[in-house]
């Protein structure tokens, strides 16, 4: 069933305390390894360095793997309380002839100047509320309290591209323009410039003609939230042009107005997009008040598992919102895996938890304890794993309710007509239980460029057996088999398809993997996507914290 190649396994005291079968989504587990290596402030290398080269790096790869992440934890004397807070790193491995090169530098955006040049956290961010300035008078202090805390451009999440141009972003309606060959930051642009939104996510979807689909938030007196389809050309009108023509595709009104759904990403097929309602929800009286009480925007966010969780479809190209609203048990999901129709339905896959509490346990204080406490906090967090959900597009009144609409053979999902509008939909595991034992899967990848909106057969992603992801996962949705590269902390698996590569997994997987308890141990793993085994790697004699996501730029 499951293939196995092993690194070196950071995670051998790992051990079960009670047997688990497939419907336990919490763990029981004791040695977890410390990582507060992995959330340690790090220096800029804004030079390329060269890497020590063990195996074979295929001489056919040439372009640049780029990374971003949180790279600062502190400031002066203060620190940041949230793991997403951290000052924005960008990485660069570039990769030419078999050899690579490692740069890094940090986002010199306003937040980032502003806090160097006060030797203090200045800006405000998810998990904590600037301070007052000290130099103020009591009056000044006082008032400061009552002021809103402005949106942070610390782009560290993502990045992305928009008519051709990188940029590096966050949730915020700030991203920054890079360029990607020296990691420098061009321009800070503003989404709320060009569309009413007050922030969009850090992954938006592509379709082949390069006209790029995101998702963003629109709050109206800071009481009426509406979720808005967003829509940008694939053209430039001039060289300079950002996000020139981007308009508004559609605009969802959240259920609860106060209290709209937190969402990290979305998903679309090749004429729909669909937005996950999902019962994270974010209180806009207690983020608009957070400077008042002292307290970070996350004490704003919270999960409610009395909602269910609602699929609003939307076709991409009328920008009508579908009336039949799609709903599930309650689910947590950050990132989905593929989405595309067949035969009058719509297949989405993607990475569900049944508890939604995980954001507030990336505490900093969290991911850098140890023993006990290290385990209590990771066994508090429900798993992730792979589902699909089948929604079918093609109903009317006279579709009866009461029965399973999904007719597709050996497909387990089922959507049930409940009401006039209304569908409820169960998932089908898109994995064997082999998968628990790897700590469910997160960061998921496909080959996008030759999968997206398409049929797919295999998918990607990190296990995590720890806090963070602790091994490379592939997954073969033929017998939902897996094929496991374990060892250290992987960042999630990027695909580089070989040179006229016809089958999806024709190719590389790419992983920054850092040893924490190594001094000045990272590399670059390089895979074969077929067999998942190592062909080689790229030592950089530096440490580099854990980031979140990234891409590689094909130089060819």
């Amino acid at each position: 069933m499951s293939s196995v190649n092993h690194l070196n396994n950071s995670t051998s005291g790992w051990k079960k305390t009670r047997s688990q079968n497939k419907d336990q989504h919490f763990t029981d587990v004791l040695g977890l390894p410390c990582i507060e290596n992995l959330v340690c402030s790090a220096d800029e290398t804004p030079e390329p360095i060269a890497t020590t080269i063990t195996g074979n790096i295929p001489s056919w790869i040439k372009g640049n793997f780029l990374r971003n992440g949180p790279g600062k934890f502190e400031i002066g004397r203060s620190s940041f309380n949230h793991w997403f807070d951290g000052m924005a790193l960008m990485h660069q491995f570039h990769i030419e002839d078999g050899k690579v090169t490692y740069m890094s530098r940090f986002l010199t955006s306003d937040c980032y100047k502003e806090n160097l040049e006060h030797n203090r956290i200045m800006v405000s961010e998810f998990g904590m509320i600037a301070m007052p300035d000290p130099c103020k008078n009591f009056f000044q202090h006082f008032l400061s309290r009552f002021e809103l805390p402005k949106p942070s451009d610390n782009a560290n999440v993502s990045f992305v591209q928009y008519k051709g141009d990188y940029y590096v972003s966050t949730e915020t309606n700030f991203m920054h323009k890079i360029d990607p060959q020296t990691l420098e930051t061009k321009e800070k642009v503003d989404w709320s410039k060009f569309v009413a939104v007050n922030g969009a996510t850090a992954h938006p979807h592509v379709d082949p003609d390069g006209t790029t689909y995101n998702m963003a938030t629109l709050t109206l007196e800071k009481v009426c939230a509406f979720y808005n389809i967003i829509m940008v050309p694939s053209k430039k009108v001039n060289p300079n042009d950002t996000l020139e023509g981007a308009t508004v595709v559609c605009s969802i009104p959240s259920e609860d107005k106060s209290k709209p759904s937190y969402y990290h990403s979305f998903t679309m097929s090749e004429n729909y997009v669909v937005f996950i309602e999902q019962p994270i929800k974010m209180d806009l009286l207690k983020i608009v008040t957070s400077k008042l009480r002292g307290k970070g925007i996350n004490e704003g966010v919270y999960w409610d598992p009395k909602r269910n969780t609602v699929f609003h479809v939307i076709n991409k190209h009328t920008g009508k919102l579908s009336l039949i609203k799609y709903y599930a048990k309650p689910l947590s999901t950050f990132h989905q895996i593929n989405c595309y129709e067949e035969n009058g339905f719509l297949i989405m896959d993607m990475c569900c938890s049944d508890d939604g509490q995980a954001i507030n346990n990336y505490l900093i204080q969290n991911l850098k304890k140890s023993g006990n406490a290290l385990d209590e906090v990771y066994n508090t967090v429900c798993r992730v794993f792979p589902r699909r959900f089948v929604l079918p597009l093609n109903m009317d009144s006279h579709t009866p309710c009461g029965q399973n609409l999904n007719t597709r053979l050996n497909n387990t999902a089922t959507a049930i007509k409940t009401d006039k509008n209304k569908v409820f939909c169960t998932h089908e595991d898109l994995h064997g239980d082999d998968l628990h034992e790897y700590g469910g899967l997160e960061f998921p990848h496909i080959n996008y460029s030759m999968c997206n909106s398409r049929p797919y057969r295999y998918f990607y992603g990190c296990g995590f057996r720890h806090l963070v992801g602790d091994s490379l996962i592939k997954i073969d949705l033929r017998g939902k088999q897996i094929k496991k590269h374990a060892g250290m902390y992987p960042s999630e698996p990027i695909i580089v398809s070989s040179p006229g590569a016809v089958e999806e997994d024709d190719g590389v997987i790419l992983s920054m993997v850092i040893t924490p308890n190594q001094d000045k141990s990272t590399f670059l793993l390089v895979l074969d996507a077929k067999t998942f085994e190592e062909l080689g790697r790229a030592e950089v004699p530096i440490n580099i914290p854990y980031g979140f996501h990234g891409t590689f730029q094909n130089r060819h």
